[in-house]
């Protein structure tokens, strides 16, 4: 079976780069050309356009920003794709807008299954991503064995939507994380303590976390390059708002670390990797 691959940016490619690793057919497209050039060199092929691409493959995977990014790429593949082709798209967007394109693609004749993921580019580029899957159970199946060439943990959480859902619960949980990194190294650094030795020793106990362990060598060197940007994780704090309100929760702690995300945007820093709020509170959080 074909599989096609929509989106080859920081985590699309390597996980595109997975699925030939693995043996797949593959066919790639990407709205900036040049970035198919290294897999086709791999031995993929690149669709001339999305409705080529709808018409040669049974599998096609989506990894691309926001809902109506994924709602783009959708309409030719409604349009144009095989009958009973499954669909999994990795973007995070809305669970609403996951579950009115599930509704359309099985009106089409096809599967969809959100997949949104986790484990950042690292995880892309290891194969060792955790994803969030909604759907009906035997799409959500079919999806697994594509998805098991870049992932180490994929599983069914619920119909479509859920997937969507898990996916802003697990934001809500890193955007925690990082601001307790940042507000750490920035309290260590101020009381005269080794950032590295902190670094160490807090990661090593009760205190560490993920965002510890990969985004604690950023913040030592002051790097900012992404990784996973302001601006996206600006853009996920917003789907998890609204989420929350549908279902009646309350996150104070986002409304804050999206506020403080939002001066270094401002600033014109929305590219700058989410552990540059380290930057903000040396500068002082009252300035």
């Amino acid at each position: 079976m074909t599989v096609g691959f929509i989106g080859l940016g920081t985590m699309g490619a390597p996980m595109a780069g997975h699925l030939l690793k693995a043996g797949r057919d593959l066919v790639v497209w990407n709205r900036t050309p040049g970035k198919t050039d290294e897999l086709k060199a791999a031995g993929a092929r690149v669709a001339n356009s999305l409705e080529d691409m709808a018409w040669d493959c049974g599998v096609i995977c989506i990894c691309v920003n926001r809902s109506e990014d994924v709602e783009e790429c959708l309409k030719p593949i409604w349009d144009k794709g095989q009958n009973n082709a499954l669909i999994i798209d990795h973007s995070t967007i809305a669970p609403e807008a996951a579950r009115r394109f599930s509704a359309e693609s099985y009106r089409r004749g096809m599967r969809f299954v959100d997949a949104p993921l986790t484990g950042g580019s690292m995880g892309a580029k290891n194969g060792t991503l955790t994803i969030f899957m909604g759907g009906e159970e035997a799409d959500v199946a079919k999806a697994s064995g594509i998805v098991e060439a870049y992932a180490k943990n994929a599983q069914w959480v619920g119909l479509s939507g859920q997937g969507q859902m898990m996916k802003l619960a697990n934001q809500i949980a890193v955007g925690a994380s990082v601001l307790g990194l940042c507000e750490t190294m920035a309290f260590a650094e101020k009381a005269g303590l080794n950032k590295q030795q902190a670094l160490e020793m807090i990661g090593s106990g009760a205190g560490g976390s993920w965002a510890f362990n990969n985004y604690g060598p950023k913040v030592l060197a002051e790097d900012w390059s992404p990784g996973f940007s302001i601006k996206n994780q600006r853009k996920d704090f917003g789907y998890c708002k609204d989420a929350a309100a549908q279902v009646h929760a309350d996150l104070p702690g986002i409304e804050m670390i999206d506020a403080l995300m939002k001066r270094l945007d401002d600033e014109g820093h929305g590219e700058w990797a989410t552990c540059s709020l380290y930057e903000l509170y040396m500068r002082g959080i009252t300035n």
